[in-house]
């Protein structure tokens, strides 16, 4: 196969980059620095303001007007969380989360992560205001949580990148029925019903047979998404439950498509060239068979997921980053960073997260409901209960949807940033020396 300049000089490294299992936080670490300069530089005030610009959409007199921070953490992160339904689906139905046996550890330990944190917030937060980000340091930030574990290559087991995958997908399930349940404006009934309209449409469509990405597209976001997003329950819900109806069969299964695909490329050998670089009208027919089949022998599911994986990673998220990340620091820094809103956050994400995975596993393992995976010691459980207090990405979506006024909101993302670092470099050297 020849290889031209241009795939040397810059395709294959770009596709090096994005199929790097760290890149992906070394881009989202990327764009929260340059939203932390920007809003610190004299460019500040631009660039508040930039996120503050308004724009509509509909028709007649179904119309929705939101600033562009708003259609970022409404519109946009709907993507990052289809993308988690459809790894929520994959799990249930072929991965960890397929073995009952094996996902009883980290998916409880997932809940012990969410539990504690919440009730340390509570403990020094218990009214007004503050009372509401109950759930920031619920999540864990899988994208960097994963990135960061990655970046020790062989020094740990599969298991455990295994077991950290299996508890941050239980981690996101749980962040978002905490934001459909308890960070909802007034629900509209109506908005709601037609939600539930289309919701069918996609369940019945999925039973029928449909495999069209493009028609669960534009009635997933057309239809349900927009739904939600006038009804009061955060749009971002939709997304997962749009994704779980995402068809995960195939067309042709594993042994015709050997016999389809052998045939082929059987005939395409045997047909007769005509020494330009174009192809023969038979050899592209036979080219798009060969196209048809794989296409046929692929889940809808898996293609999506596939595709849409890398958009998340490296658009999606940088987008939410630059967009929520951006915190001015003021002559005050130290008030806001001991405040009870910052504090809980931090406590939260540092101790809750590690007294949540690591008392709920040793329960677990010692009354022998459980077994750690295999491969797996306790320092490496105590690594990870360290690590999941990582939550970037999630943690600040919840900010913004706890809070109205500007002081919590800013105490909450300083807690988040330190908590962050702190998870982040402790959990990385525990594990290194794992």
């Amino acid at each position: 196969m020849r290889s031209d300049p241009i795939d040397n000089i810059l395709i294959n490294p770009i596709s090096r980059f994005i199929n790097n299992s760290t890149s992906s936080g070394i881009v989202l670490f990327a764009t929260a620095v340059i939203a932390m300069i920007l809003a610190n530089s004299p460019l500040k005030d631009a660039y508040h303001h930039f996120w503050e610009q308004t724009f509509s959409m509909g028709f007649n007199e179904y119309v929705v007007s939101k600033s562009l921070h708003h259609w970022i953490n409404d519109g946009l992160m709907s993507i990052f969380f289809f993308v988690i339904g459809l790894e929520l689906k994959k799990e249930i139905m072929m991965g960890e989360l397929s073995k009952p046996k094996n996902a009883v550890l980290p998916i409880c330990a997932g809940l012990g992560g969410m539990a504690i944190p919440a009730l340390l917030y509570i403990a020094i937060n218990s009214s007004g205001e503050a009372s509401a980000g109950w759930g920031i340091p619920m999540a864990t930030d899988i994208a960097f949580a994963l990135g960061i574990l990655y970046m020790l290559g062989d020094r740990i087991p599969v298991s455990l990148k295994v077991f950290l995958t299996v508890l941050a997908i239980v981690d996101d399930l749980g962040a978002v029925l905490v934001i459909a349940l308890f960070y909802t404006s007034d629900i509209s009934l109506m908005s709601l019903l037609y939600g539930g309209g289309f919701l069918v449409i996609l369940v019945v469509s999925n039973l029928l047979g449909v495999r069209n990405t493009v028609f669960y597209g534009i009635v997933g976001i057309a239809g349900l998404w927009m739904a939600f997003l006038l009804s009061g329950v955060h749009a971002t819900v939709a997304g997962v439950i749009a994704a779980l109806t995402i068809p995960a069969n195939v067309k042709i299964e594993d042994k015709k498509f050997v016999v389809k695909m052998n045939a082929l490329t059987n005939d395409f050998e045997k047909s007769t060239p005509n020494n330009v670089s174009l192809l023969t009208y038979e050899q592209l027919h036979i080219v798009d068979r060969i196209r048809f089949y794989s296409k046929a022998a692929l889940t809808p599911l898996q293609r999506l997921e596939h595709s849409m994986a890398p958009l998340v990673a490296f658009v999606v998220m940088p987008i939410f980053a630059i967009a929520n990340a951006g915190i001015t620091f003021s002559g005050d820094f130290s008030d806001n960073l001991f405040s009870n809103v910052s504090m809980g956050v931090i406590l939260g994400l540092v101790l809750g997260k590690f007294i949540g995975i690591v008392a709920i596993s040793k329960i677990l393992v010692k009354l022998k409901l459980a077994v750690l995976p295999t491969g797996l010691q306790w320092r490496h459980i105590y690594g990870i209960g360290v690590l999941a207090g990582v939550g970037f990405t999630m943690s600040l979506f919840i900010t913004d949807l706890a809070f109205v006024t500007l002081a919590p909101i800013l105490q909450a993302k300083i807690g988040i940033f330190v908590a962050s670092i702190i998870s982040g470099t402790v959990g990385f050297l525990i594990l290194r020396k794992a």
